[in-house]
């Protein structure tokens, strides 16, 4: 294989698919991607066996064509370093010589047969498809929530993905807060096939999302039984999907919702500003900021043994309901209002300080969070 392209668009494609290389494993070619020059493209290839994608980077000249594996890590680091417009790649089994204009590099190479191939976008007829805008919008209003934590509780570290009639919703949790987020979405094939609930690893949907550039784009979504597809122009990912059962969520917000007697409209920008200044004199100890929402206003609170006081004022002009105090982690807040992209107000429904809040956003996005006890 031998192909020259450009470097900028060469260290996409790296950091792309790098975010696939396996980071630990016993098998070093995993380590590297695959590549294979044909024609006018250069399509690279990486997976840890749970994820993978196969990423398809065109305009490229191709000297000749054929695979070979490349060392993904110091090819990015040459490709960071190096400030000529192209670069040439002559590589096979044995060897890959990288060569820009004044700088030649060799690196050792690994029979492409050792390396595991991908499966490819073919479901039968049965996927649904997502505009790119509308899919990154749900993956960062809900991955955010999923648990980041090595524990037991293997369902909660991935996202849930429904499909049923035209619509496709996200879900993601911790157990200390819950996101849910709906786009449209059109369905091929017979309804009992297309309508599917399996729950994708949160590093899959991550990857997923960085690969979404163009807004008007669509995603194809295949839903098997035991993993998932995901084909862009570019791109098609693949993921093995998570085990396990997933809570009642949407039991858990209606029981929120009914319970919910106190509605309180809150400007985005304002109040994120204002959550930050107050969890300023947070620590690891008290990570926790005290609101007492009143007619006109809502008065936080924070304290850290070490760091000191804090006491921040938002005015809210049109609230005129009870005076409720709840205490929440700042940094659940934080997380989902940035997720929020200029969204000018969003809707808070509460009870009282012991029982979850759901905060919703239009018609299609709501956010439940655990206040913290007294």
């Amino acid at each position: 294989m031998k192909v020259t392209c450009q470097r900028d668009s060469l260290q996409t494609a790296c950091a792309l698919v790098g975010a696939a290389v396996a980071a630990r494993t016993t098998k070093p070619i995993l380590s590297n991607v695959k590549a294979t020059a044909q024609g006018d493209g250069l399509t690279l290839v990486a997976t840890d066996t749970e994820v993978g994608i196969r990423y398809e980077l065109r305009g490229i000249l191709v000297g000749r064509p054929g695979s070979a594996i490349l060392p993904i890590a110091q090819l990015t680091q040459i490709l960071r370093e190096s400030s000529d417009d192209d670069i040439s790649l002559d590589a096979d089994d044995n060897r890959t010589k990288v060569k820009t204009g004044t700088s030649r590099f060799e690196m050792h190479g690994y029979p492409v047969e050792e390396f595991p191939d991908l499966p490819t976008f073919d479901d039968g007829g049965r996927y649904h498809e997502v505009t790119a805008g509308v899919l990154r919008t749900m993956i960062r209003r809900t991955a955010f929530a999923a648990d980041k934590k090595d524990s037991t509780r293997f369902a909660l570290s991935g996202v849930l993905w429904e499909a049923e009639g035209k619509t496709a919703r996200l879900v993601a949790t911790d157990s200390k807060r819950l996101a849910v987020c709906e786009g449209p979405a059109t369905l091929y094939g017979p309804a009992e096939a297309t309508k599917a609930s399996h729950l994708v690893p949160a590093k899959t949907m991550q990857l997923l999302e960085r690969n979404l550039t163009d807004d008007g784009e669509l995603v194809r979504v295949g839903l098997r039984a035991n993993e998932a597809l995901f084909q862009t122009e570019r791109a098609m990912i693949y993921t093995r999907l998570v085990e396990g059962r997933y809570p009642p969520y949407r039991d858990i917000i209606g029981q929120t919702k009914k319970g919910a007697h106190v509605r309180v409209v809150l400007p985005v920008p304002a109040f994120m500003s204002r959550v930050r200044q107050a969890a300023i004199m947070t620590d690891d100890e008290s990570k926790r900021v005290d609101m007492t929402f009143e007619p006109g206003k809502v008065s936080m609170q924070a304290r850290g043994a070490d760091t000191g006081s804090s006491e921040v004022e938002l005015p809210l002009p049109e609230y005129d309901g009870p005076e409720v105090r709840i205490a929440f982690d700042p940094q659940y807040l934080v997380e989902f209002l940035k997720a929020l992209e200029g969204e000018p107000v969003v809707n808070l429904e509460m009870s009282d300080g012991s029982k979850p809040a759901l905060f919703r956003c239009g018609d299609g996005y709501q956010y439940l969070v655990m206040p913290l006890a007294g």
